[in-house]
């Protein structure tokens, strides 16, 4: 997809659904608050809980491969529409539910797992007509707007989302989320979003069948050292990252003998790191190079992790200095990376390609979680951070020594030349 192809005038069109998409993030935002405070007021279990993060977690972990070869054959305008749809009417239900006096939990725990499944198709769908919409120079701002709008929701949707549940009953939170779901999809209604050419087949061959499909996206990742790499590489980053957010709390209380107004201001902070280094990145674009600012970004924010582990439990500074730099810092590592996928990998297998390596990070999270807690509770709170400090260090830096890696834009430009020069040789040349 040529920037003549995108066109001129590409900025309204993507722009206009990337706000509609922006509004519909932060109802969800609300809506996820909402129902997890309804969950803890109802029930005080933190088995509920976990089996309700458990719900929201599963369907995108198990349907991401399925959903991105959908995504890859399909009309991605449509799915969105279908996911996002489906999604506020799951809501619209719930909230009929909580109206009636009817809800229970495990209306809760279906919702959620709607939400989850609307989510594995949705998010695909929008990457990947991303790379459709927006010239490739740009695609590092674009990802640096999107981590900034996380930043913003991280900040912005909790305390709204309890001041909200303070002054009216769920059920209208739930509509909140229903309209900005309306406002969502009402862009993908009027603007068209252009579909990929399928290069995976000879033009004279029969279409490939679903099951086809689906291996030739696991074939064109285990093909290819510098994507399987850098799928690898992101699947590692949320296993050691994951946990240390989940041990933050006894970290604070327990190690620094702080309360609930400090572990907040982590949040905060953490939050408005990311927000300036989305801002930084989107005005920046990052190095020429794509995976040498995302490589940049996981070598400095392991530093930070690291000053955490071994800060005096004397010195909470310390902890705060260093979440505002790792938020500052995560957008420097995700959104080239995303970016990467995005202008590497041929616009046809988008779907299929980063649906799995969603799968595989999320699925990394649980097992993250499974060993930290015992290494954490047979040592010291602080073991976890010096154990993701270290190895995502050397994750980054070893980066810059796998020329697989390092050189991943490079030869993807290579690959394409091959396949200008020889179109006989298209299919394998896109798997290899």
């Amino acid at each position: 997809m040529t920037n003549e192809t995108i066109g001129n005038n590409w900025a309204r069109r993507f722009f206009t659904i990337f706000t509609g998409q922006a509004l519909s993030l932060f109802g969800s935002s609300l809506v996820q608050f909402a129902l997890i405070w309804h969950l803890t007021q109802k029930t005080g279990s933190a088995t509920v809980l976990a089996t309700a993060s458990l719900f929201g977690m599963l369907p995108q972990i198990l349907l991401g491969p399925i959903a991105g070869t959908i995504v890859d054959r399909g009309n991605r305008r449509i799915i969105m529409i279908v996911s996002d749809s489906l999604i506020a009417v799951s809501t619209l239900l719930l909230a009929y539910l909580f109206w009636s006096g009817a809800a229970e939990v495990w209306h809760v725990y279906l919702a959620l797992t709607v939400r989850s499944a609307g989510g594995a198709f949705h998010h695909p769908a929008m990457s990947a007509s991303t790379t459709l919409m927006v010239p490739k120079e740009h695609l590092a701002r674009v990802s640096g707007a999107n981590q900034t709008l996380q930043g913003l929701v991280s900040i912005v949707a909790p305390p709204v989302g309890a001041l909200l549940v303070a002054v009216m009953p769920t059920q209208n939170v739930l509509m909140i989320d229903v309209l900005t779901a309306i406002l969502g999809v009402t862009p993908l209604l009027f603007y068209s979003i252009p579909q990929p050419e399928r290069k995976d087949v000879h033009p004279s061959a029969p279409k490939a069948g679903f099951l086809q499909d689906l291996g030739a996206g696991f074939k064109y990742m285990a093909s290819w050292p510098g994507l399987l790499m850098l799928g690898l590489m992101a699947a590692m980053l949320n296993f050691l990252l994951a946990p240390t957010s989940a041990l933050t709390p006894l970290l604070v209380t327990k190690y620094f003998g702080k309360g609930a107004l400090e572990l907040g201001s982590l949040d905060s902070f953490f939050g408005v790191g990311m927000i300036a280094g989305g801002i930084t990145l989107s005005v920046w674009g990052g190095f020429k190079k794509k995976i040498v600012t995302s490589l940049t970004g996981i070598v400095l924010f392991s530093f930070a992790i690291l000053a955490i582990a071994a800060a005096p439990a004397d010195k909470f500074w310390i902890m705060i200095v260093s979440m505002f730099f790792i938020g500052f810092m995560m957008p420097m590592a995700n959104g080239p990376l995303h970016a990467l996928f995005q202008s590497v990998v041929e616009p046809g297998m988008q779907g299929r390609v980063m649906s799995l390596v969603s799968s595989v990070a999320q699925a990394m999270m649980p097992l993250g979680f499974l060993i930290a807690g015992p290494v954490t509770d047979a040592t010291s709170y602080q073991t976890w951070f010096w154990v993701a400090g270290i190895l995502n260090l050397l994750i980054g830096l070893g980066g810059f020594l796998v020329p697989a890696l390092i050189n991943i834009e490079e030869n993807h430009k290579e690959t394409r030349a091959e396949v200008n020069t020889n179109p006989d040789a298209s299919r394998q040349a896109q798997i290899s």
